[in-house]
């Protein structure tokens, strides 16, 4: 035995009909409390934030992980290997002191590479997540 699916009713009153049509309200769509405040629970929970968090992880785990990493070999291998940091690659230019510069040249490098990332990729997503409480997108 299968149950009919019927579509959803209509509450309002038919137009035409004797005094007053009185609607309802349409359901807001914003993550809204009672006081227009946004709401952070439901917000947590709705898809577009929960894309906007893959987004930012997606990045900064990755060139977190692989930062950490390339700083602290250097530093490691400044400790452990003062022979190989120290070798001569062009008049007082050792190959510790070209990895100690390429560090700032690495941070830069990242700072650019997230700042394009999070204006191609974050910024269209915080607006997503942004007009779900209708704040203003300044």
């Amino acid at each position: 035995m299968t149950k009919a699916i019927l579509p959803p009713t209509d509450s309002r009153p038919a137009r035409g009909g004797r005094g007053f049509a009185t609607f309802d309200d349409p359901v807001s769509s914003l993550m809204v409390d009672e006081s227009g405040a946004p709401d952070f629970v439901a917000l947590q929970a709705s898809p577009d934030f929960r894309e906007l968090r893959r987004r930012i992880t997606i990045f900064v785990v990755p060139a977190t992980c692989a930062f950490l990493l390339w700083y602290l070999g250097y530093v490691a291998m400044s400790a452990y290997a003062p022979d190989f940091m120290g070798t001569p690659v062009y008049g007082v230019l050792n190959i510790g002191l070209m990895f100690g510069l390429l560090q700032f040249v690495t941070t830069i490098t990242l700072t650019l590479v997230y700042a394009r990332y999070a204006r191609r990729k974050l910024d269209p997503q915080v607006d997503a997540v942004r007009s779900l409480t209708a704040e203003d997108q300044a």
